[in-house]
């Protein structure tokens, strides 16, 4: 099935900084490998981007297993970052993905601030025509600060982004935990260092436990929840994000469907991830595509822009503070 992008009624087309996507579906890091292993089921040049498996500096075998557990809506997944290294990265990843007709942005983990940016300068150095930008994710521990994660911190996110923005004229995207308190400061201090965009949310801690042998159900007892359970979350996230600031988003969690897309739109996304339901659909991506365009033509909206950032809000509802 092919997606009619960006003709007819409904153009699909949204810019962010310097780069035109076809259209806003995306997926999401971890959930579609690095592309290869999910193109025996899609035509994976359908998409508006591909955001790759996490790439650090060395290859990681990841977390002991068990690894992923199906939740209710959901799954807990403790992966531990396994990847294939930078080098193999940009050896053989990039140069297979340089084939297809969509978007890739490289996401990197790291343990400090000097890997970050090696990783990011040895991608630029190799950069394809397709690669579009870089995607930070800030959830992983700062070794050099006793293994606080970047992502809890409001200062390390800041200088953080602010080390890596004068490294590439490529997007920088920076993926923000829902782990804290209150998200909207980290989205401020993505913007003030320069970053292009936020992508929101990352999974949420999360347990489950065997209540037969009494034991948890991951090898790492808490795990990272993700699918339609954490949408509610992840749409409010978004919402609090562009209340408080003005960097553009891209929105993530739980994501099946178009009018679930929309819903993030509405509360001010530019573009959408989808994660989970690549593990149960690898097509699911196409399906959302065509049936957003036929929703936005029921609708009689004619582009993306349009949707975002659309919320009404009655006036009481104001006068309460929201």
């Amino acid at each position: 099935m092919q997606p009619s992008n960006g003709t007819g009624e409904v153009n699909l087309k949204v810019n962010l900084g310097n780069v035109e996507f076809k259209n806003p579906i995306l997926v999401a890091s971890g959930t579609f490998g690095y592309g290869s292993e999910a193109a025996k089921f899609t035509d994976i040049s359908n998409l508006g981007g591909i955001v790759t498996k996490s790439v650090s500096w060395k290859p990681r075998p990841g977390n002991y297993p068990r690894r992923i557990v199906e939740t209710p809506s959901g799954m807990l997944n403790s992966i531990g970052l396994a990847n294939v290294g930078v080098h193999v990265f940009v050896d053989e990843k990039l140069p297979y993905l340089a084939e297809f007709d969509t978007k890739i942005i490289a996401n990197i983990a790291a343990s400090s601030q000097e890997e970050y940016c090696n990783v990011l300068e040895h991608i630029e150095s190799h950069a394809t025509p397709n690669l579009a930008g870089y995607e930070i994710n800030v959830s992983c521990p700062n070794v050099k600060d006793g293994g606080l994660s970047f992502g809890t911190n409001v200062d390390m996110v800041h200088e953080l982004t602010s080390a890596l923005r004068p490294l590439t004229k490529r997007l920088l995207i920076v993926k923000l935990t829902p782990n804290v308190t209150s998200v909207a400061p980290f989205a401020q201090a993505c913007e003030a260092a320069g970053a292009d965009a936020i992508s929101l949310i990352n999974t949420v801690v999360g347990m489950s436990v065997d209540v037969f042998t009494h034991k948890p159900r991951l090898a790492t007892v808490t795990g990272g929840l993700s699918g339609p359970a954490i949408r509610p979350i992840a749409v409010a996230q978004c919402y609090n994000a562009r209340k408080n600031s003005k960097i553009p988003i891209i929105g993530i969690g739980g994501i099946t469907s178009a009018m679930d897309a929309m819903e993030f739109f509405i509360v001010g996304a530019s573009l959408v991830q989808l994660g989970t339901i690549n593990f149960v659909d690898p097509d699911a991506g196409t399906k959302v595509i065509n049936d957003l365009q036929e929703l936005m033509k029921q609708k009689g909206v004619h582009s993306v822009d349009q949707l975002t950032n659309t919320l009404v809000i009655e006036e009481r509802m104001k006068a309460l503070g929201w």
